[in-house]
């Protein structure tokens, strides 16, 4: 038996998306503190990480912002992890790393992918162009991550899709957002729990 797959949905807003999420097997919920359509505060999503059990990574999701502003909004929402997905360098993550959070590289895949551990990260995440906009991205040719490496695939993955895509790339985890959407920024309880299920079935 290999490793299960690892499950991150991410821009949740609601009680009832974090408890669904909770539910189906998420391992990991995802709260938005950059410029997006699900944005939240630090004390939203502090309450609504309180809902997640402790085996269960709460991220805090940022992009090209300050390092003194990810740090404060980290510590005010008590999360676990963080997902940095802009131009941060080796320095930006070295600077958070002592505070002891599991640290997330999103990449934009437009050129060739990325190495996993390149700053340093515990996990890579691989997205579309246009992170959040839901597209899939053409990963024929592309050399992904070997066996073994902590990384996820992300970019217009859905409960439709999610399987084929598990099944060919042979990700370590998949990440969810604009899929699991009704419309912009609103998620579906029902595409949540169809989400996780079709992904976990695959993996």
């Amino acid at each position: 038996m290999g490793t299960p797959l690892f499950i991150k949905v991410c821009g949740l807003r609601t009680e009832q998306d974090v408890d669904t999420a909770v539910e189906a097997g998420a391992d990991a919920i995802g709260f938005v503190f950059a410029e997006s359509p699900r944005r939240i505060d630090a004390g939203t999503a502090r309450r609504l990480a309180r809902r997640v059990p402790d085996g269960v990574m709460t991220v805090g999701v940022f992009r090209d912002q300050p390092a003194a502003e990810v740090r404060e909004l980290l510590d005010a929402s008590a999360m676990r992890a963080v997902q940095l997905h802009g131009q941060e360098d080796l320095a930006f993550y070295d600077a958070l790393r002592p505070d002891g959070r599991t640290l997330i590289r999103g990449v934009a895949v437009r050129g060739d992918v990325p190495r996993h551990g390149e700053r340093g990260e515990d996990i890579l995440l691989l997205d579309a162009p246009v992170p959040g906009a839901g597209e899939v991205w053409d990963r024929a040719g592309k050399q992904l991550p070997e066996p073994g490496r902590a990384w996820l695939l992300a970019g217009g993955l859905d409960p439709r899709n999610v399987a084929e895509a598990v099944r060919s790339a042979r990700p370590w985890g998949v990440d969810v957002s604009s899929g699991i959407e009704i419309s912009r920024g609103v998620k579906s309880p029902e595409l949540i729990t169809a989400f996780i299920e079709a992904a976990r079935a695959a993996g």
